[in-house]
């Protein structure tokens, strides 16, 4: 965390940061609806089929998107070890794909051999979303008691600059591989989930009638860097953050049952689970270290009573001072007003600087009750903060 803390502060010392300060934040009403372009298309997902089988046919036809996102991966990573970062990773990171829970082993080794990929880039790619991912999530009730979740996923930050385009790099590559992967069984929706192609864990995901849920990472010194060499080395009693998301999204039926599971068990890194139900009131913030959850916020909680929001700071604590998504998050979710929850209202609100910044892959809009979703690549035209 420290070493994170003194790059942000290296790195904006040479930035102009923005005209205006989080209390002049002026909140995005216009941006809804998004340009037609911008929408992510649904995949499917056949749960019937044996886990080695079930990516084969969109990973196959998102090679070349793969393969792009791996290259760009390479060209940052090229200092270490002299450029031999890769041979190791080849080489040496295909055995954990063997000791993981069934299915994500087994569907990861079918990603590698469908697109003839190294098992251990896969792998990588895999891991990656455990430390790296930076995000903002809203839990928003209507006066009737409706519930609308919604999350903004940033990733890649001080993951390559492209000081010509004045973009990150790595979400550039990663925004063609967005999909909506609607896992079914028997023909039927099981759960949906929003991520990226050939990442078998859930970032984003609902399970129709039941639940929504959105995992941001939580920065700590006893991070997913220690969790993952506890894996490798063999102590194996955690769950893998994502893993344990999609598997809340596979077998619980309730709210109750999803909060739960996701309070008490062990997990690799900390992290945020942010969860909605069905019902009136069902919206909340766990906020995870890796062995408990630490306070825990339901809506009913929270100043404002009809919603939660989470970015990547203990919501008892201020956010770092560089990185103030939840201030103008939470202006603007109070000038919006809870009249005006919904697809609209939310949009806007991930749709302000710097709620949406450079990082920013995807927008995500999820109402339980129907099962829709909606989702969208997302682009921050300058001027936009940097990270």
């Amino acid at each position: 965390m420290a070493f994170l803390i003194f790059t942000f502060v290296l790195l904006f010392s040479f930035v102009d940061l923005h005209p205006l300060s989080r209390e002049e934040t002026k909140c995005n009403t216009d941006a809804y609806p998004p340009p037609l372009k911008d929408q992510i298309s649904d995949v499917y997902i056949n749960l019937d089929l044996k886990p080695e089988d079930r990516w084969k046919e969109i990973s196959l036809n998102m090679k070349v998107e793969l393969l792009a996102l791996l290259h760009e991966i390479k060209n940052f990573t090229n200092f270490i070890l002299n450029g031999k970062l890769f041979n190791y990773i080849d080489k040496d990171l295909p055995f954990i794909a063997d000791t993981l829970p069934d299915p994500y082993g087994n569907e990861i080794k079918g990603i590698a051999k469908a697109t003839g990929i190294p098992l251990g880039e896969i792998v990588l790619y895999n891991i990656f979303y455990e430390v790296f991912t930076v995000c903002t999530s809203i839990v928003a009730q209507t006066p009737g008691g409706k519930l609308f979740h919604a999350r903004n996923l940033d990733f890649g930050l001080l993951l390559g600059w492209d000081v010509a385009n004045n973009t990150w790099s790595l979400p550039e590559v990663l925004r063609p591989l967005i999909r909506n992967f609607y896992f079914q069984r028997s023909g039927k929706t099981a759960y949906v989930v929003t991520g990226f192609t050939g990442f078998v864990g859930a970032i984003s995901g609902m399970k129709p009638g039941v639940l929504s849920l959105t995992m941001n990472e939580r920065f700590n010194v006893d991070g997913g860097f220690v969790g993952i060499l506890e894996w490798i080395i063999g102590f194996r009693g955690a769950k893998w953050t994502t893993f344990l998301a999609r598997d809340v999204l596979e077998s619980s039926i309730s709210f109750e049952m999803a909060y739960n599971a996701l309070s008490n068990k062990k997990i690799l890194a900390p992290c945020y689970y942010i969860l909605g139900g069905n019902s009136t009131g069902q919206g909340a913030v766990i906020t995870r270290d890796r062995t408990r959850s630490i306070h825990p916020m339901r809506m009913e909680q929270t100043e404002a009573g009809w919603y939660v929001l989470q970015t990547n700071y203990d919501h008892w604590k201020a956010p770092l001072i560089i990185d103030d998504r939840r201030t103008p998050g939470k202006k603007c979710m109070n000038e919006m007003t809870q009249k005006k929850v919904g697809f609209n209202g939310l949009y806007n609100v991930l749709s302000t600087i710097p709620v949406l910044n450079k990082l920013t892959s995807y927008t995500v809009l999820m109402q339980v009750n129907t099962g829709k979703v909606e989702s969208y690549r997302r682009y921050c035209n300058d001027p936009c903060f940097p990270w």
